[in-house]
């Protein structure tokens, strides 16, 4: 029994460094979606800049799109929005989900920044962005061309990020 006793500093050190192993091997900015692979929910927005249009997950049907949660409060947006701009003059369709801020500003933003955006919808709520599960913004969904949610990434989108992660499943997709 003497002898087990000296043994089990040694022991919780190797349980405490798996567990550290383990925890170091993940990406901190990965957070999954329950939504992958299931179509975008169900919504009725109105479109920025067109405000008596609305419009329902109809726009996800027939090509993919990127729908990127963005805002005029989020200071990585901006840093995010001329990558968007590179995008969409590339051809890749991207949606924008205009979150929880004054379409005003959102609009002049969009004059004075330059528009990515295919269409982008006001969700001045937050309840469609809560229903997409949705953490804060930047957000980027990419999304088939029947509707369906295909990978999340939460953060700024750069090259890295588009090469390594969002391209594969653009491709795989088109």
């Amino acid at each position: 029994m003497y002898r087990l006793k000296l043994f089990l500093p040694l022991l919780i050190f190797i349980i405490v460094a798996v567990f550290l192993v383990v925890a170091l091997g993940r990406d901190p900015n990965a957070m999954p979606s329950a939504l992958l692979d299931r179509s975008v929910p169900e919504f009725s927005l109105r479109v920025l800049g067109d405000e008596d249009r609305y419009v329902g997950q109809e726009i996800f049907l027939g090509e993919p799109s990127l729908l990127n949660v963005w805002a005029t409060w989020c200071f990585s947006c901006r840093i995010e929005h001329s990558y968007l701009l590179k995008l969409s003059s590339q051809g890749v369709r991207i949606v924008g989900l205009n979150y929880k801020d004054n379409g005003k500003k959102a609009k002049n933003w969009l004059l004075e920044m330059k528009d990515p955006y295919a269409l982008s919808i006001i969700d001045n709520i937050g309840r469609f962005a809560m229903n997409l599960g949705v953490f804060g913004a930047p957000e980027t969904y990419l999304i088939d061309g029947m509707g369906i949610i295909r990978y999340k990434h939460v953060g700024v989108i750069d090259d890295r990020i588009w090469y390594d992660h969002l391209l594969p499943v653009w491709e795989s997709i088109k």
